[in-house]
């Protein structure tokens, strides 16, 4: 699933006409990018959110054929924050695992090994029930997330660091949680890894979480150089 229904406000004014996932970089919008990686990684029936400036972003998608997927689309009358539009979206994507990232993500990371991870995780009923993909703090988040030990994540820790927005999820986690309603899923993360659910690794390669106008024009600038650090 690509989580874009959200408004982008701190995007504003370029995502006041275009949709945030559509907005370019490198030569192509944020989610194009997310679709190529996941497509290469062998992920190729995805599940799309959709809210602000819905029509253009299925109009620009399509159904996916062009980018040797299959897309389907979860829409809401308004965005449901990342809780609420998993549980929306829960019957298109089934029971399992789901891979869940965020549109306005730009990555290098190798989606390929999360495959064999979810095929496990599905395999049994026992924990990790959701596996995170962390990333070294970013100077705007020093403080980091959550804290990373011995492949788990724990609530508090020396060696905190950021969730990277690429995370593994049973989808059962979302059964009970209303549709069509908003839901942060912040508390769920403090309640699944305090009950010592949740695994996770470290990524140190290209990642950028685009946030702002200024964060855009790096990027693009860095995409355009070929020169994405880490």
């Amino acid at each position: 699933m690509i989580l874009a229904a959200g408004r982008g406000e701190r995007m504003r004014p370029l995502s006041d006409a275009v949709p945030k996932p559509l907005l370019e970089v490198g030569g192509k919008p944020l989610i194009v990018w997310q679709i190529e990686r996941l497509v290469a990684g062998g992920f190729a029936e995805l599940v799309v959110n959709v809210a602000h400036h819905a029509p253009m972003i299925v109009e620009r998608l399509g159904d996916g054929s062009a980018f040797g997927c299959a897309i389907r689309y979860s829409c809401e009358p308004e965005p449901l924050e990342v809780a609420g539009g998993i549980a929306t979206a829960r019957p298109l994507l089934g029971p399992g695992v789901a891979l869940v990232v965020s549109s306005d993500l730009y990555t290098e990371y190798p989606y390929a090994s999360l495959r064999e991870r979810a095929r496990s995780m599905a395999a049994v009923a026992t924990p990790p029930h959701a596996h995170m993909v962390m990333v070294p703090n970013p100077p705007y988040h020093a403080a980091g997330d959550f804290a990373l030990a011995d492949g788990k994540l724990a609530l508090d820790g020396a060696e905190r660091k950021t969730y990277g927005n690429v995370g593994l999820y049973r989808t059962e986690l979302f059964a009970e949680l209303p549709p069509g309603r908003k839901l942060p899923i912040l508390p769920l993360y403090r309640d699944w890894i305090g009950r010592g659910w949740v695994s996770g690794e470290l990524y140190a390669g290209p990642w950028a979480n685009v946030g702002t106008g200024q964060e855009l024009a790096r990027l693009d600038r860095e995409l355009g150089a070929n020169r994405l650090a880490p």
